[in-house]
């Protein structure tokens, strides 16, 4: 708002200017004739009166003029504004500084941790890493360095990777002796750590049978950890067993001869060894077959080991395959010798159908592998079981055998399953059997249904095979 309020008086003249509520003196106040006296306001002051009411200027003695308008100093206003504003800015660099300094606190802290816990792996592997290289030189289980095993093996070259299960990836290698090896690394992503690593070792170090796999050495250097096993040219009974061309090979008296061996080896493991050990992951891939066919059990990565007075252990952590687990097993954690007597008698329902047991289906019903054959057993067709180029009559009667062992395994209370021991008298003689009871997870239902009911039911492996062969080793 702007407005001219002029004021006459005699010879005497004043004006101001009101910009935007401020007025400014435009001349002197008080000059005489012929006097150089007179006094000036300054040049803004605020005006208190509302614009839109009249000043009035009247002269009130004869020489002089007194002008008087209730105006502020607007120094005294600009300075303090400038104050405000001063502490404002205060006040925003200080908070900034404070924040600033607090996030870079904050960094520091989260790297410091992390620092601090990546120094703790470090040394906890180290440490472990000696600690583990001096029990094996207890056990005089010979160490291999990692430039030879990468020498042997090509650098690890993919074209020399022969599968990959939890553990890690398998290679095979050849030492400069020329004996092929097949070299298990553990990868760093891998589920299993030390632990299972040195488990499996501890385990099979000792171990000396025919019908398990031979552990020729380890590797424990830098971060890596590698077992060194001999090499199975024929691969494992999976890829052979479950395919239509590769299945074809297998004759029955051959694949009598592989349920016999598994039999045999398990039998040493739960009986025979220094340690009576249960397996806990027995399934076809972890069969593998020498040059003979011979067959040789492997992967001792979830085995356990049981005292001379401990039958039945229990565990939160439920490790294995479902097809092969045990009831008392996948839903209550109870593991005994009897857990891998039923995972041996699915293998032998595979062995004999040529079919997987999980996942197996049929259009009259929905049984699994092991409920079909309990259904066929029980009406008399356990022939139909297998498939009619794989037997000739001469063999019924073994097959109808092996079909009845296979069963009496996989009955679902652990105390009416027979020992290892009583199974391979069962497969080496013709006497009578007794008749099997309701098998355990005879449908994929059931399978399903209790593993949903208990939360200790959590496998380490849902998948049919840990390692998926793809070579021989």
């Amino acid at each position: 708002m702007s407005a001219t309020l002029d004021a006459s008086s005699g010879n005497r003249q004043v004006t101001y200017v009101v910009v935007d509520r401020y007025v400014k003196n435009n001349s002197n106040i008080g000059e005489r004739k012929g006097d150089s006296r007179g006094t000036t306001s300054s040049p803004y002051s605020r005006c208190t009166a509302q614009s839109s009411h009249s000043v009035d200027l009247a002269a009130t003695r004869k020489h002089d003029v007194n002008f008087s308008l209730p105006l502020q100093d607007y120094d005294d206003d600009a300075e303090i504004n400038s104050n405000h504003n001063s502490r404002k800015r205060t006040r925003i660099i200080l908070s900034s500084v404070l924040s600033a300094g607090m996030l870079l606190l904050i960094i520091a802290f989260i790297f410091c941790m992390q620092r601090r816990n990546q120094l703790k792996e470090i040394v906890f592997r180290r440490t472990n890493g000696r600690l583990a290289q001096y029990k094996f030189r207890e056990q005089e289980l010979p160490l291999f360095d990692l430039a030879t095993l990468a020498n042997a093996t090509n650098t690890f070259c993919t074209t020399n990777k022969l599968g990959e299960g939890g553990f890690g990836p398998v290679y095979k290698g050849t030492l400069e002796d020329g004996q092929q090896i097949a070299v298990k690394r553990l990868s760093k992503n891998s589920r299993q750590g030390l632990d299972e690593f040195m488990n499996e070792v501890m385990h099979i170090v000792k171990l000396q049978h025919r019908n398990l796999v031979k552990l020729l050495g380890c590797c424990i250097e830098a971060e890596e950890k590698m077992l060194v096993y001999e090499f199975m040219p024929n691969k494992s009974l999976d890829h052979y067993i479950f395919d239509e061309t590769q299945s074809k090979l297998l004759d029955w008296p051959l694949r009598y001869s592989i349920i016999n061996g598994i039999a045999r080896g398990l039998l040493y493991l739960h009986q025979d060894s220094r340690l009576r050990i249960v397996h806990r992951d027995l399934k076809a891939s972890n069969v593998l077959l020498d040059h003979e066919m011979n067959p040789k059990i492997s992967d001792f990565g979830m085995a356990r080991s049981f005292g001379e007075d401990l039958t039945v252990a229990k565990t939160n952590k439920v490790v294995g395959t479902y097809g092969y687990m045990s009831p008392e097993y996948a839903v209550h954690g109870r593991y005994s010798a009897k857990s891998d007597v039923f995972s041996f008698g699915v293998l032998v329902l595979e062995t004999v159908s040529g079919k997987r047991n999980r996942g197996f289906s049929h259009p009259d019903h929905y049984f699994n592998l092991i409920g079909h054959a309990w259904r066929l057993f029980r009406e008399d067709k356990a022939l139909e079981l297998v498939a009619e180029w794989m037997v000739e009559p001469c063999y019924f009667s073994e097959v109808i055998r092996a079909i009845h062992i296979g069963l009496l395994c996989v009955q679902e209370i652990p105390e009416d399953r027979p020992s290892m021991s009583t199974v391979v008298l069962m497969m080496g003689s013709e006497g009578t059997l007794p008749p099997p009871t309701q098998p355990g997870f005879f449908s994929e239902r059931d399978l399903l249904e209790e593993n949903s009911s208990s939360p200790q039911a959590k496998p380490y492996s849902t998948n049919q095979c840990s390692i998926s062969l793809v070579d021989g080793r």
